[in-house]
């Protein structure tokens, strides 16, 4: 066998090995914060007067819920072992899991195969633009991996800011929610938009835990505010679904626009988000002058 040849399949080994380990340790990671969001009477466990020196399940108590050994599960949470699906599905159940989060403690474990994600920022796909442009009284964005933002609309500009000023290296949502006084102001409800937000770049982060620009968002955010690092390390997790945004616009004041989110086939890892406001509402008169302020509607990306 040519040198070349063993030497690529030495080196794909290596990264198999490294990103399995990356898995294992934010594997060890959820399942320690999970327990520790459990309580044993949501357990079904006996009370104790004896204090308790963790929050949540002790170790032992999960594994004998998941009816496995405590040193099988000390290990898993050490990411020091492979695990079945079933014992998942059990732990899953003892834990509380919900969808979002068992999805992640799924792909985490090696049992889903998440989207494919690089370390380079993405294109965006010519479809995506072409919807863009057609949105004229909504406000529409292309998220891509990690939460970047890969291109909006002239109303998504007048409606949020004007992307197009920030580098591109740092336009991604998650650091705009944090960094940008303007969408502070705007949304009504930040603090649970900015939480919600973490939560999507956790689950996002199971494309690729080891990616070095994921890494240095973390850790720029993580340094930056208290908050950022207090929900990143809860490993709360979240897919992007519909809702209300409560937004306090400069011009036109309080809006409740409703939140959809689309996937593109053709790359699953950039998602269609819009902003939209119900026919007939207060809501849909103000996207209404607003788009009348702005013209051209076409999608923007520096």
């Amino acid at each position: 066998m040519p040198g070349c040849l063993l030497h690529g399949i030495a080196a794909t080994c290596e990264a198999v090995d490294v990103r399995r380990e990356a898995n294992g340790e934010q594997l060890g990671a959820f399942l320690k914060a999970r327990r520790a969001q459990v309580s044993p009477s949501m357990a079904g466990l006996p009370g104790s007067a004896a204090p308790r020196r963790v929050p949540g399940l002790r170790r032992e108590e999960v594994a004998r819920l998941a009816a496995i050994s405590t040193d099988y599960y000390t290990r898993l949470e050490q990411g020091r072992v492979q695990v079945s699906g079933a014992v998942l599905d059990v732990l899953a159940q003892v834990l509380r899991l919900d969808g979002d989060q068992r999805e992640y403690l799924l792909t985490l474990a090696g049992k889903n195969a998440p989207p494919t994600a690089g370390n380079a920022r993405q294109d965006v796909q010519p479809q995506m633009r072409h919807l863009l442009a057609d949105l004229t009284l909504s406000a529409g964005f292309v998220i891509g991996h990690n939460t970047d933002l890969l291109a909006w609309n002239a109303m998504a500009a007048a409606l949020v800011m004007d992307f197009g000023r920030v580098p591109e290296e740092e336009r991604n949502y998650v650091r705009l929610v944090f960094t940008e006084p303007a969408i502070r102001v705007l949304y009504r409800d930040w603090e649970v938009m900015a939480r919600l937000a973490v939560c999507h770049l956790r689950m996002d982060s199971r494309r690729n835990p080891d990616d070095p620009r994921l890494t240095a968002l973390v850790e720029e955010l993580s340094a930056m505010d208290p908050q950022f690092r207090r929900w990143w390390t809860s490993h709360d997790v979240a897919t992007r679904a519909g809702g209300t945004r409560l937004l306090r616009h400069p011009v036109v004041g309080d809006l409740a626009l409703e939140r959809s989110t689309f996937q593109c086939a053709e790359d699953l890892g950039q998602q269609l988000v819009v902003w939209t406001a119900e026919p007939g509402s207060p809501a849909s008169d103000a996207l209404r002058y607003l788009a009348s302020t702005i013209g051209s509607a076409a999608p923007m990306r520096a």
